[in-house]
Formats: C-alpha cells, sequence, structure tokens
C-alpha cells in the first residue's frame, strides 16, 4: 500500500474552497441574504478587516472575494514584508488601474502585527479606493489597528467553526479525488471522525493537517486495500491538544473575565471549569493568584474578612510548591471565594471617596484633628477641642473626621451581607449613640441657659 501521498502542498492548502458555494461555515455572513453574499452578488467589495480564531476561514473568504470580481489579488504578510513593500503594491495598483482598470484587493494577514507606521502607509490609499484592504487578525482590531484605518473598514467577525462544519470539510477530504485523498481508498472510524471534528477547537486548518498525518499513519499500518483511519491514529497525530489561547491577546481576557464573572456570581463550578481553562491553556498561574487577591477585595470585602488572607495565602502556596502540586491552592481559593458573600462596598467606597477628591480638591484637615507636637502649633489651635476616644466608656466621640466642606458625607455604604452585616449594625448602633449623646447636650445646654 503506498504510504506516501505525493503532494508538495498541506492537506489544508489543496483543500481551500475557491467559491463561495464550496465555502463550509459562517453563515451568520455567508448565508443566504448575509453581507459578504450580497456583496458578491452587486460585484462590491469594501475594504474589511476580518477577525476571528485560527482556521477558521479569514484567508479563504479574502481569495473568494476577490475572485469574485476578478481583482489583483495581493497576499501580503505583516511578519515578512514592511513599508518598502508597501510602495511597490501602490505602484502596482496605479499600474492595473491605468492599463486593465482592474481593481486590487489587498489582503494582509496578521494585521494586528503592524505597526503604526505601516499602518499609516496604507491609510490614503485605501481613503481613495486604489487599494481595497482585507484584513486578517486573530486579536480584537479595536486595540490593534489605527482608528482612522479601522474607520475605513468594515468588522466582521467569524467564530470557531461548529463540529458538523469540520465533518463536512474532513469528508470532502477523504472523498476528493483531484485535490484530497480520494485516490487513497481511505475510510475513517466514526468515533475517530467524531473525536477529530470536536478535538480542533474549530480549527479547520489544524483538522485537516490531523486527517492528513493520519491518513498516512493509516496507510502504513494497513496492507489491506481499504485503509480505515482509526480512533488511535488520530490521538497520534493530534499529539496533545493545545487550547486556542494567547496571554497577551482577546481569548486571554475573555477567560480571565468568564472567571472572575463566575467567581462574582458565587458559581464554584463555572469559576473552576474556567480556571481549569486557563491553566491547561498555559496561563501563568501567579497571574491567576493575583487576580484572585484582587477579586478578595473587590467582591468580597469586608463580607468576609478571610477572603483576602485565603487568597494571599493561595498566591504563597504556589509560590511555594509549583505546578502541578501548587494548582490545587488556586482551585482551593477559588472555590472559597466562589462561595463567601459577596460586596462591593469597598470598591464603590473607592470610587466614591476618588470622585470627592477629584471634585473638592484638597481640603484641609480640620484643627481638631491635626497633630501638635510644638508649642506654636498649639498655640494656633493645632489639636484644639480632640477628644480622646479612649476617653470614654464605649470608646465613641462626637466629633467631624471630615473636612469642614464635606461635613458628614457618607462613603461607606455596608451591605447585609456576611461579616459586612455586623459591621452595619455596628455603625448604625454607634451613629444612634452619638446622635442620642447630641441630644443630650442640646438640652443640657438648654436647661443651663434657663
Amino acid at each position: 500500500m503506498e504510504t506516501n501521498l505525493n503532494t508538495l502542498k498541506p492537506l489544508a492548502e489543496r483543500m481551500r474552497p475557491v467559491k463561495l458555494a464550496d465555502f463550509i461555515g459562517q453563515e451568520h455572513i455567508v448565508g443566504q441574504g448575509r453581507l459578504l453574499r450580497e456583496l458578491i452578488s452587486q460585484n462590491h467589495i469594501p475594504s474589511l478587516v476580518l477577525w476571528g480564531p485560527p482556521g477558521s476561514g479569514k484567508t479563504t473568504l479574502a481569495t473568494i472575494l476577490a475572485n469574485s470580481i476578478e481583482a489583483d489579488f495581493i497576499f501580503f504578510s505583516a511578519v515578512l514584508s514592511g513599508v518598502k513593500e508597501i510602495r511597490k503594491i501602490v505602484a502596482r495598483a496605479e499600474q492595473e488601474k491605468q492599463g486593465t482598470d482592474k481593481p486590487t484587493i489587498l489582503f494582509v494577514d496578521e494585521i494586528h502585527r503592524f505597526n503604526k507606521s505601516q499602518q499609516d502607509a496604507f491609510l490614503p490609499h485605501v481613503e481613495n479606493g486604489l487599494l481595497t484592504l482585507i484584513g486578517a487578525t486573530t486579536e480584537n482590531p479595536s486595540f490593534q489597528v489605527i482608528a482612522p484605518l479601522l474607520s475605513r473598514c468594515q468588522v466582521l467577525l467569524l467564530k470557531p467553526l461548529e463540529p458538523e462544519n469540520i465533518d463536512v470539510i474532513l469528508r470532502r477530504a477523504l472523498s476528493d479525488t483531484e485535490r484530497g485523498l480520494g485516490n487513497h481508498n481511505l475510510d475513517i472510524e466514526d468515533n475517530a471522525l467524531t473525536l477529530l471534528t470536536k478535538a480542533v477547537d474549530g480549527d479547520c486548518r489544524r483538522a485537516l493537517n490531523c486527517l492528513e498525518t493520519a491518513a498516512i499513519l493509516a496507510l502504513k499500518n494497513t496492507p489491506s486495500a481499504q485503509a480505515v483511519i482509526t480512533e488511535e491514529q488520530v490521538r497520534e497525530a493530534m499529539q496533545e491538544r493545545t487550547l486556542r489561547y494567547d496571554q497577551s491577546g482577546e481569548e486571554h481576557y475573555n477567560l480571565i473575565s468568564a472567571l472572575h464573572k463566575s467567581l462574582r456570581d458565587s458559581d464554584p463550578d463555572g469559576a473552576g471549569y474556567w480556571l481549569g481553562r486557563m491553566l491547561a491553556a498555559g496561563e501563568e498561574p501567579l497571574y491567576i493568584a493575583r487576580r484572585l487577591i484582587r477579586f478578595a477585595s473587590e467582591d468580597i470585602g469586608v463580607a468576609d474578612p478571610r477572603a483576602l488572607e485565603v487568597a494571599l495565602s493561595c498566591r504563597q502556596s504556589y509560590h511555594v510548591l509549583g505546578s502541578p502540586e501548587g494548582e490545587l491552592a488556586l482551585y482551593q481559593a477559588t472555590t472559597y471565594l466562589a462561595t463567601a458573600p459577596k460586596s462591593n462596598a469597598l470598591y464603590m467606597m473607592q470610587k466614591s471617596v476618588h470622585k470627592e477628591i477629584k471634585r473638592s480638591g484638597s481640603l484641609p484637615v480640620p484643627d481638631h484633628l491635626r497633630n501638635a507636637p510644638t508649642k506654636l502649633m498649639k498655640e494656633i489651635g493645632y489639636g484644639k477641642n480632640y477628644q480622646y476616644a479612649h476617653d470614654n466608656a464605649d470608646g465613641l466621640v462626637a466629633q467631624e473626621h471630615l473636612p469642614e466642606k464635606i461635613s458628614g458625607k457618607i462613603f461607606y455604604i455596608p451591605t447585609d451581607r456576611g461579616y459586612e452585616a455586623i459591621i452595619g449594625d455596628r455603625i448604625t448602633k454607634w451613629r444612634q449613640i452619638l446622635q442620642q449623646r447630641a441630644k443630650d447636650l442640646q438640652h443640657a445646654q438648654k436647661q443651663q441657659k434657663k
């Protein structure tokens, strides 16, 4: 049995569709009545940014769009090319326009890797219509593409392909005799196909690459007339599954956001899952530990004062143990924080204080709260009439601790959850005592005057 597939191009490249009718997936933009299909039907392609994960069809769609209007299609790598190459492309586009009036579509792969000067070089030529720009990116274009260029492009969001989409693409590759594996009399076990469609995380390119490798293994190991790709061969071809993740990109922020919100919503299952996803994808565990420490103050605060201690201990435990043993401390802290009573009262207090400081500026410290270590300071009133709380049996004094202009303002409003409920009751009781004491003092003063 022939084991060499005898091809120069990878299967994923050979199977790339050249017309929209053969494109699988992304129905929300290529389906009947959807944007890209309508643009093709009207023979009008504007500048676009295709934003989506690897293997979702960005390059394929750009090629199909260029073919649909018979444009001069130029592939441009943001990694390998610079401003010098941009000038050559502009000259070529001008020549095409003057000679044949043929439009030029410039496809920029990984446009998020362009620096500002490179993106600026495109801007005037996209604006005057000389170039139709189609950029592909796995990163959020709001952060990676300059605003003037982004405003001249329609952003289209591509999604990871569904397992059923991958299934269709793989079956097509197995049966296609011109570009695929159809000449090798190959079949695949149902469970092997199911495994492959689900394990590639919606990445069509990876699915086809794994299928090609599994096909080589099947052809080598099967002496019979028809080779069958097994589940074991698929697992061997895939090796260890790599989850889609970028520690500085969009998916990083999506996952940490999911973890934080699961914690806030008191869901230990969701929190544990997203923690596991981040660890499996290679996130730095100490980064997660730092976020747990922040969460303990921001979303729990004094509703459970031990939350901060647990988060800090978690970081120290991981620092001592490392992976994999120390990861259990992350799960322990995550579960504790998820099930602790929640309060953002400290966070709201911080925002309220900052807002007041920004509004009122550097208000002077009241004289009675000022330190008076020298005779002069005492003479000008520093520390005058200060009441020492421990001189009172209940430890309470009726004196203002805020600047005069914002006297009486309340920044901390405790919730009725967890330990904060006790604090709230305590503050309410203190205020009632001080109010009654003030009333009693006023009454005594009135009696003296009589």
